[in-house]
């Protein structure tokens, strides 16, 4: 079994990290550059870094930031926000990304995704799904633009069609946990993962290390993503690879 990823998220405002709750509510958490290395230090995984206004307001991921980033870290770096074009990802894959993530623009064309695939490998590709339980259906229903937008498309289709379209891996936000810290949603991730066969790095409700003993043990994620709960100091990458240790989970 491959060891399991803890992967802390900078949402990136206007230059800043923000962290808020179902995604509304926003608050300063600081530098990303500055948080980045530090996270780079604790032994963290993986990054991401999501640039969450940039498909709201249409406008290109800050390359600036992401190379300012880049040049202070070690491990792999995923970013995502505002990318619409191959183009795009290769601006930032030559500024120091390691992978893309895309959102709103593979919702609307999905061939982005094959066409990223082809270009850089499926590797580079991580398709990011905000979903969200829609009670009508009795299942997940992804939404757009940083959350604003329903796209009348459930999650667990568009799920196997990013797959079949070329995605590497899958990042998935459950917009009714998210920020809440009372756990990762464990039905969702696990339904994401039963249907696929790719990497899934579950985000949304991280609020203590045994929410990632439960995500992985429970919901077949295969890395956990969380934001407020390592910008404010409640728990440190090293905590939380410690509890999955006792609890007999492989961590890097």
């Amino acid at each position: 079994m491959l060891a399991k990823r803890i992967i802390p998220c900078l949402d990136v405002k206007d230059g800043r990290v923000v962290k808020g709750v179902n995604f509304v509510n926003l608050r300063d958490a600081g530098d990303p550059v500055e948080l980045a290395a530090i996270y780079d230090r604790e032994g963290a995984d993986e990054l991401v870094f999501l640039d969450i206004s940039a498909s709201h307001e249409g406008r290109a991921t800050m390359v600036e930031v992401v190379k300012q980033t880049a040049g202070e870290i070690t491990i792999p770096f995923t970013v995502g926000g505002g990318i619409a074009h191959v183009d795009d990802m290769k601006r930032l894959l030559r500024a120091g990304a390691d992978k893309i993530g895309i959102n709103t623009a593979a919702v609307r064309n999905p061939s982005l995704i094959s066409e990223g695939a082809r270009k850089f490998g499926s590797q580079c590709i991580v398709v990011a799904i905000d979903a969200k339980f829609n009670p009508e259906w009795g299942e997940w229903e992804v939404y757009t633009h940083g959350g604003r937008t329903r796209s009348g498309i459930r999650a667990l289709e568009w799920a196997r069609e990013a797959e079949r379209l070329g995605a590497g891996e899958i990042l998935l936000t459950s917009m009714d946990a998210d920020g809440t810290k009372d756990g990762f949603d464990i039905k969702l991730t696990r339904a994401v993962a039963d249907a696929t066969s790719i990497p899934v790095i579950a985000s949304g409700g991280a609020g203590s290390a045994r929410h990632f003993v439960d995500v992985f043990e429970e919901g077949r994620a295969d890395a956990g993503l969380a934001a407020s709960i390592f910008h404010y100091k409640e728990l440190t990458i090293g905590d939380v690879k410690e509890a999955l240790r006792r609890e007999g989970v492989e961590v890097r």
